[in-house]
């Protein structure tokens, strides 16, 4: 037998985590270790129990859960964080996700679908694609736009010609299956490409190479 998916929940409503608990104890493959009321409590806790996923909420008293997500995911090994809110355009969210939270959810999202995506987030699969991601940035105003296309641009420097390329291909939410066929490549080639940039660019997963082909200006037009 496999061990169960372990998830630390954090919200500042009770309701909303006895929900929570409710809906994922139901799942015989998950097993929620601890409850958190506001983001102080996340890194002892995490360092208590070890989860492999954290339900993150946005808005909570003393420290917000985007606080939160950046001084976990800042950490060399951390559990993979779920954002969860109430808006589906929230800038709060893309803060998030460039900090590197595996996706978001809306907190009105069926229960079957956020046990669903605890399953996704502890293989290492992001929640949200890229043509979604597309579609919350595109919504989002930024007053820092033209400094922020520099430093994509230069960080982008990093990759290679071909790696580019599949770069810009994740950001236009493709598959691997789909890259391979536009790139004429194999997948297992495409999926080494990504592990590649990943690394080069010290990111943890394919959200996050959208958000800076996106700011690089290499979806414009």
């Amino acid at each position: 037998m496999t061990s169960p998916i372990t998830v630390l929940i954090v919200d500042d409503d009770p309701l909303v985590r006895a929900g929570l608990v409710m809906m994922l104890g139901g799942a015989p493959d998950i097993t929620v270790v601890g409850e958190a009321k506001d983001g102080t409590e996340v890194l002892p806790l995490v360092d208590r129990h070890n989860p492999d996923v954290v339900l993150m909420d946005i808005r909570m008293p003393a420290l917000d859960g985007l606080s939160a997500t950046e001084a976990l995911r800042a950490r060399g090994s951390a559990p993979e964080v779920i954002i969860l809110t109430t808006f589906d355009a929230d800038a709060h969210v893309l803060r998030a996700l460039r900090a590197g939270a595996a996706g978001f959810l809306l907190k009105d999202t069926p229960p079957a679908e956020i046990v669903d995506a605890v399953r996704q987030v502890a293989q290492g699969l992001p929640v949200l694609s890229p043509s979604v991601t597309r579609r919350l940035i595109d919504r989002v105003a930024e007053t820092d736009h033209d400094q922020r296309r520099g430093l994509a641009q230069t960080r982008l420097e990093q990759l290679s010609e071909r790696e580019r390329e599949v770069a810009v291909a994740v950001g236009q939410g493709k598959s691997n299956a789909q890259i391979a066929g536009t790139l004429f490549l194999s997948v297992p080639t495409v999926k080494t490409h990504v592990s590649s940039v990943l690394t080069k660019l010290d990111m943890n997963n394919r959200v996050q190479i959208a958000l800076l082909v996106h700011d690089a200006g290499l979806l414009d037009g």
